[in-house]
């Protein structure tokens, strides 16, 4: 869903057909050009139920715009396959039924160039009803063209997660993407940057543009003086915290959490292997790699990082917290654009570094709504609202998050035991 903002109902102006346009392309351009390494066999595996194929996404993600835009905005729309509509269905129950999410894999058609041949129709009628769209719709049509478009960028994020996780189930251990050598920096050493407390607006600036509805209503919240790290914890400090039995003693870790990690036979982040004699490696999108020490931790559940967080004497940031801070001297790390695909060191004597990329950072905030939060009407409200239990608040974008789709109020949320996304974390400490 949208804030208020986007669909114009507050100050924030409108953008005009050309602009709406050119980032619609940009961003169809954008997924076809991340499926683009990925042979038709790579975009039909679905490695778990979280996870869904490229193929999947592909589809998805247009038929989000098939459904929500063409449909009722463009006169004798043509649909291109009446079947799609229960096979790309998400979650929508007010559309209809949809095909099971754990058996999205077994999907093998449609074909991923029938899929190619779906988005072009699909864009081509996009491009019809920009160039002919009536004033008076212009309001709502463009707010859901770009809730579409930054629904799209979900995606692109997702395609990358899940494509790492299908690798990394394979044998052979594919790339996505060509290896690079093992960066070198001098990394920034572990400073303190202490954040005055009192009453702080935190949430979406009605006038700010796009946002989607949970970041808003904007409110007052009362935060506490407090101490951040300037920067993400590294693995090389995670190791620290597995030589010293973190992952085996009970005490470090919520209750739920040790079960999880009991169960799941936890013993390092996701996709580290030992490789014998103290080293580690790393599965990454650009293939297995050694284990970069200055590279902040990435794979990490909300369980994992608490705990860490409890062993170091520590804590994890709220969400609160987290955005008042990121308003200081603060600086954006590694996103999609870089190519670098993986977490990177942070560089040396930033203030506050990579608050924005290398990795989503957890915070101990539930994800809930903020206070006069409001569901809209119909099909579109199930976006974020219903979602509102169960899980945790994570900010700031990772590597893979196009550039162009992150801000500072961004909500991102996730289960408390699901650790392949990109997710990290930074420390902060109470001031006494």
């Amino acid at each position: 869903m949208f804030s208020a903002s986007a669909t114009g109902e507050k100050s924030a102006p409108l953008p005009s057909a050309a602009d709406v346009l050119k980032r619609f392309q940009g961003v169809r351009n954008e997924t076809d050009r991340l499926a683009q390494p990925l042979s038709p066999e790579d975009q039909v595996v679905q490695s778990m139920t979280d996870a869904s194929p490229t193929k999947w996404h592909r589809a998805h993600t247009t038929w989000f715009f098939e459904t929500f835009v063409l449909q009722p905005f463009l006169t004798d729309y043509s649909l291109f396959d009446e079947a799609y509509g229960y096979l790309f269905n998400s979650y929508y129950e007010a559309v209809g039924e949809r095909h099971p999410r754990p058996d999205r894999g077994l999907l093998t058609r449609p074909s991923s160039d029938e899929i190619a041949a779906y988005r072009q129709h699909v864009d081509s009628a996009m491009g019809e009803l920009l160039q002919s769209a009536a004033d008076e719709s212009w309001v709502d049509l463009s707010a859901l063209i770009l809730l579409g478009t930054h629904h799209e960028q979900q995606h692109q994020e997702l395609l990358l997660m899940d494509i790492l996780h299908a690798f990394s189930c394979n044998t052979l251990e594919p790339k996505y993407a060509g290896g690079v050598p093992l960066e070198t920096t001098d990394m920034s050493r572990l400073a303190w940057m202490e954040v005055e407390g009192g009453a702080f607006s935190i949430g979406h600036e009605p006038e700010g543009g796009f946002a989607f509805d949970n970041e808003g209503p904007r409110h007052d919240v009362l935060v506490q003086p407090f101490l951040i790290a300037n920067r993400l914890v590294t693995n090389g400090e995670w190791l620290a915290f597995m030589k010293d039995g973190g992952y085996k003693r009970p005490e470090l870790w919520l209750a739920d959490g040790w079960a999880v990690a009991q169960n799941s036979g936890w013993a390092a982040p996701g996709y580290w292997r030992d490789e014998g004699n103290s080293d580690w490696s790393q599965f990454s999108l650009r293939g297995r790699q050694s284990l970069n020490l200055d590279a902040p931790v990435c794979h990490i559940s909300f369980y994992e990082a608490d705990a860490f967080a409890t062993w170091s004497g520590k804590r994890l940031p709220t969400e609160f917290e987290w955005e008042v801070a990121s308003q200081r001297d603060s600086e954006t790390g590694n996103l999609l654009s870089s190519g670098a695909l993986r977490p990177l060191p942070a560089s040396a004597d930033k203030p506050l570094a990579q608050m924005f990329g290398d990795v989503w950072e957890h915070t101990r905030s539930a994800y809930s709504p903020y206070p006069r939060f409001k569901v809209a009407d119909g099909a579109i409200g199930e976006y974020n609202g219903k979602f509102m239990s169960n899980q945790m608040v994570l900010r700031g974008g990772s590597c893979v998050t196009p550039g162009n789709h992150i801000r500072r109020t961004y909500r991102n949320f996730f289960y408390p035991h699901q650790r392949w996304m990109f997710a990290g974390l930074r420390l902060v400490e109470d001031i006494t």
